[in-house]
C-alpha cells in the first residue's frame, strides 16, 4: 500500500528543497522525522510537514503503522517562478527570479519498498 503528500507552489528554491530531500529518501519515516526536525536548513521544516502528513495519510486511508513505513518516493518538481524586477544603474533593471518548488513524497510499506 502506498500513501502520497504533496506541497504545491512553495516559495522555495527547488535546488534549496532537494538538497534536503535526498537526504531523507529511502528512509524510515521515523527516522526522517527526526533526521528533518533537527536540521538546521529552511527547508526541513516544509519537508517535515509533507513527510508527516504521508505517513498519516497511509495510517488513516490504508491503516498501517508509522512504524512500518518506508520513504519509497521523494523528488522535488519546479514550479512557476514569479519574475521581478529592481532598478539598477544607468536606468537599467535587474530581473529577479522568485522560484517555487513542488515537494512530492510517497510512503509504502516496508515489505513493499
Amino acid at each position: 500500500m502506498e500513501a502520497e503528500a504533496t506541497a504545491k507552489y512553495l516559495r522555495l528554491s527547488p535546488r534549496k528543497a532537494r538538497i534536503v530531500v535526498d537526504q531523507v529518501r529511502g528512509k524510515d519515516v521515523v527516522d526522517a522525522l527526526d533526521l528533518l526536525r533537527f536540521n538546521e536548513r529552511a527547508a526541513s521544516e516544509i519537508v517535515y510537514k509533507v513527510v508527516a502528513s504521508a505517513a498519516s495519510n497511509a495510517m488513516v486511508k490504508h491503516g498501517l503503522r508509522q512504524e512500518n513505513l518506508v520513504i519509497s518516493q521523494a523528488y522535488v518538481n519546479e514550479g512557476p517562478t514569479l519574475k521581478r524586477y529592481r532598478p539598477r544603474a544607468k536606468g537599467m533593471a535587474g530581473h529577479i527570479n522568485k522560484r517555487t518548488c513542488h515537494i512530492t513524497i510517497v510512503v509504502s510499506n516496508r515489505e513493499e519498498a
